[in-house]
C-alpha cells in the first residue's frame, strides 16, 4: 500500500502501534507497521536506554516516539515531588488505604506515594533532545497542543510531528500550529479521550481541516483492533489507523497476566471513562476501584498529577497481589483499554497481530471492490 503517509514515513502498511513496551514497538515495525514508543514514564536516561534498544532490534525499519506535555495541571509543572505529595489530602490517602484493606492488600501508613511524571519544561526539553538523537521518523504529542519547542526541533531534524485530538476544532488548531499528522481519537479509545465517537470524529476532522485549507493526513484512533475496522476508517478518508489497546493483548506487552486474562474475558461494555486514575477523563477496564470512587461518600478525584500519585501505587499493589493468586485483588486490577476490548478473544504475538490486520484489511477491501465491480 502506498499513500501520502506511507511515502512520508517510508512504511508499507499505515498501522500505527502506540505502546509503552519497546518489544511491541520493534516487532510492529519489523512486520511492516509503525511502532510508536510512549516515553511519558521515562527519565532522559531511561528513554536513551529504551530507544537505543529499539534501534538495535528494529532491523532498520522506521519507528516513532510519543511524549506528553499537558498544558493544564492541578499543580505547577516545576513543583518539587515533596511539594506535590504534601498537596494530597489525608482523607484521600485514608480512602485509598481503605480500598486496599477491603481487598486484603496491606497499605502501611508510611508507604511512599508514586513519583509524579515530570512535566516541567526542562524535563520536556531533555526528553526531546534524547529522542532526536535517535533515527525516529515521527514525534507525537498525545495531550493538548504540540508545543512550539517540539515543532521547532522536529523541523530542524526533518521529523514530522503528530498530535492526538478529540474534536475538529482542536485538529484545525494543531494544523495551524504546524502539526503534520492529525490523530483523530474517538471516545472508544483507551486512555485519555474525549466524548465523540471515532466514526463521527474522523469525517468531522477531515471536513474541518480541508475547509481550513490544511492537507495534513488524518489517522483514525479509538476502538480499532482489527483490519476490517481499519479498512472502514480508510474508506471514509483516514490515511491509516492509530492503535493501542490491541497491543496489550500480546505476548510482548508490559501488562500483567492478570490484566491480560481480564482483557480476554471482557466485553465492550466493561470499560469506563473516569477521572479516578489520573485526574483527567480516561478510558479503563472497569474494576472495583471505580466502584469505590463512584460510591456515595467517596471523595472527588484530585487533579493531574496528584490523582496519579495516589492511584498508581495502590493499583500496582493490587496487580502484584493478584499475580500471587489473591482473588480479591484481581477484582481491583484495571488499566487503560478501549471499547474494542470486546473484540479481543486471545493473546497473540505483536508480529502476528500485524499480519492479521493485513489479511483482514485485504479481505474487507476485496469485498468492497466486489460490491462496486
Amino acid at each position: 500500500m502506498r499513500n501520502a503517509l506511507c511515502e512520508m514515513l517510508d512504511i508499507e502498511f499505515p498501522l500505527f502501534a502506540f505502546s509503552h513496551c519497546r518489544d511491541v514497538v520493534a516487532a510492529v515495525s519489523r512486520a511492516g507497521g509503525f511502532g510508536v514508543y510512549g516515553g511519558l514514564r521515562c527519565t532522559p536516561e531511561e528513554l536513551e536506554t529504551e530507544l537505543s534498544w529499539i534501534d538495535a532490534h528494529v532491523d532498520g525499519r522506521p519507528y516513532g516516539a510519543d511524549l506528553v506535555f499537558p498544558q493544564k495541571l492541578e499543580a505547577a509543572p516545576d513543583a518539587a515531588q515533596d511539594s506535590l505529595r504534601n498537596r494530597i489530602p489525608q482523607g484521600h490517602r485514608d480512602f485509598v488505604a481503605g480500598i486496599l484493606r477491603d481487598h486484603d492488600i496491606a497499605f502501611p501508613d508510611n508507604d511512599p506515594l508514586n513519583r509524579a511524571p515530570d512535566l516541567s519544561h526542562s524535563h520536556a526539553g531533555a526528553l526531546l533532545e534524547v529522542a532526536f538523537r535517535h533515527p525516529i521518523r515521527l514525534i507525537a504529542n498525545a495531550l493538548g497542543m504540540a508545543p512550539p519547542q517540539m515543532i521547532e526541533m522536529a523541523r530542524a531534524h526533518g521529523v514530522p510531528v503528530a498530535a492526538l485530538v478529540g474534536s475538529a476544532q482542536h485538529a484545525v488548531r494543531q494544523a495551524e500550529a504546524g502539526v503534520d499528522v492529525i490523530v483523530a481519537q474517538g471516545t472508544e479509545a483507551g486512555g485519555h479521550c474525549g466524548e465523540v465517537s471515532t466514526l463521527v470524529l474522523v469525517p468531522e476532522v477531515l471536513k474541518a481541516l480541508r475547509a481550513a485549507g490544511h492537507a495534513a493526513p488524518v489517522l483514525a484512533a479509538g476502538g480499532i483492533v482489527d483490519g476490517r475496522q481499519m479498512a472502514g476508517m480508510m474508506a471514509i478518508g483516514a490515511a491509516g489507523a492509530w492503535t493501542g489497546s490491541v497491543w496489550l493483548a500480546t505476548t510482548e506487552s508490559e501488562v500483567s497476566q492478570t490484566f491480560r486474562d481480564k482483557m480476554v474475558a471482557a466485553t465492550s461494555r466493561d470499560t469506563v471513562r473516569a477521572t479516578s486514575r489520573t485526574g483527567k477523563p480516561s478510558r479503563q477496564l472497569r474494576s472495583t476501584w471505580h466502584d469505590a470512587w463512584e460510591a456515595a461518600g467517596a471523595p472527588e478525584p484530585l487533579g493531574m498529577p496528584l490523582q496519579s500519585m495516589l492511584a498508581i501505587p495502590a493499583l500496582n499493589k493490587a496487580e502484584q497481589a493478584a499475580d500471587r493468586g489473591s482473588e480479591k485483588a484481581k477484582a481491583l486490577v484495571t488499566y487503560y483499554v478501549g471499547q474494542g476490548v470486546g473484540l479481543i478473544d486471545g493473546i497473540r504475538s505483536a508480529g502476528q497481530v500485524v499480519q492479521d490486520f493485513k489479511s483482514e484489511f485485504a479481505d474487507a477491501v476485496g469485498e468492497l471492490e466486489a460490491l462496486v465491480g
